[in-house]
C-alpha cells in the first residue's frame, strides 16, 4: 500500500475518496485521527462506509467497510480488482439520463453486480447533481442531471489503479448494521443518515426507530466507538443516556437548495476511546 499512499496522499487527510459523497466526512478525519492514533493496530469497522473518506482518510491496515447501498460497494469491489472505465463519460443532459436509465435496467435485471453497472454507477455519481446518491421505494436511482460546467473524468480514473493495492486487507459488504460481523476489539466508527427528515439515500430509508437500534448496538461493543451524527437535541440525549461522551462540533453545509453555507452542528460520541 506504500506507494500508492505516497502517491495519493494529500496532507494530513489521507487518501483522496474515489466518489463525490453528499455529507462525506473528510472534514472530521483530523478529528477522527487524534482518536485512532492510539488504537491503529485494531481493525476499523464502518457500518456506514459512505463515500470512504473517514478509511481513505485513516488508513488502516485492515479494515470491514459496510454500506446498506449495494451499489457503492460494487464499485469499491470493483475498483479492488483493478477497474478500468472503459464507458463513454460525457458531461451532458441526454447521455446523463440514457446512462441512468441503463443503470436501472441492470439492477432490475439482476445485474446491479456487474462491471458496467459499476462503470455506470461511477459516471452517475460524477455527473449528477451535487454529488447525491438517492434511491426512490423501487430501488430506482433518480438523482437529476448536476449541470457542472466541466467535468475532468481523466483526472480522477487515470487513478483507479492505485486503490487496487490500497484496498488489499480491506472487506466490503452488504448488510443492515447489526449483520456486521464485529470482533470485540475492533474500532467501530458509525456515521448513519442524518437524524433529519429526508433519509432516503437507500430504498429502506432510515428512521428514528433506526437510530435508537444502532445506539443500542454500539453501547454493546466491548471495543473503542465513535459515533457522528447531526447534533439534535434527541440524538445527544440518546447517546449521553447509554454512557457515550459527547462533543459538538461545527460541520460545514457542504449542500443546501437556499445556498447556505453556515456550519451544521455534529455530535461526536464517543466510547471506550
Amino acid at each position: 500500500m506504500a506507494t500508492a499512499t505516497r502517491y495519493m496522499l494529500a496532507e494530513g487527510l489521507g487518501v483522496r475518496p474515489p466518489l463525490k459523497w453528499a455529507g462525506g466526512k473528510r472534514w472530521l478525519v483530523p478529528h477522527l485521527q487524534k482518536i485512532w492514533k492510539k488504537h491503529s493496530q485494531r481493525r476499523l469497522v464502518e457500518p456506514f462506509c459512505g463515500g470512504l473518506a473517514v478509511a481513505l482518510g485513516l488508513l488502516p491496515e485492515e479494515a470491514l467497510l459496510n454500506d446498506i447501498n449495494p451499489h457503492a460497494i460494487n464499485f469499491y469491489l470493483w475498483l479492488k480488482k483493478g477497474l478500468k472505465v472503459r464507458l463513454s463519460m460525457r458531461n451532458d443532459e441526454e447521455s446523463f439520463y440514457e446512462c441512468r436509465a441503463r443503470f436501472n435496467e441492470l439492477n432490475s435485471k439482476g445485474k446491479s453486480t456487474s462491471r458496467e453497472a459499476a462503470e455506470l454507477f461511477y459516471y452517475l455519481n460524477r455527473t449528477g447533481y451535487n454529488g447525491l446518491c438517492r434511491f426512490n421505494k423501487k430501488g430506482e436511482f433518480n438523482v437529476p442531471f448536476g449541470r457542472y460546467k466541466t467535468i475532468n473524468y481523466d483526472q480522477f480514473t487515470d487513478e483507479f489503479k492505485h486503490y487496487r493495492s490500497v484496498f488489499a486487507n480491506w472487506q466490503f459488504s452488504v448488510s443492515d448494521f447489526q449483520s456486521v460481523p464485529v470482533q470485540d476489539d475492533d474500532f467501530i466508527y458509525a456515521d448513519p443518515p442524518y437524524d433529519v427528515e429526508f433519509t432516503q439515500y437507500s430504498k429502506e430509508g432510515f428512521g428514528w426507530d433506526d437510530q435508537v437500534r444502532l445506539a443500542q448496538w454500539l453501547a454493546e461493543h466491548s471495543g473503542p466507538v465513535v459515533l457522528s451524527n447531526q447534533a439534535t437535541a434527541r440524538v445527544v440525549k440518546l447517546y449521553k443516556s447509554l454512557g457515550f461522551k459527547t462533543k459538538i462540533l461545527d460541520a460545514p453545509r457542504l449542500i443546501s437548495c437556499t445556498g447556505d453555507r453556515a456550519s451544521a452542528r455534529e455530535v461526536l460520541a464517543v466510547k471506550g476511546v
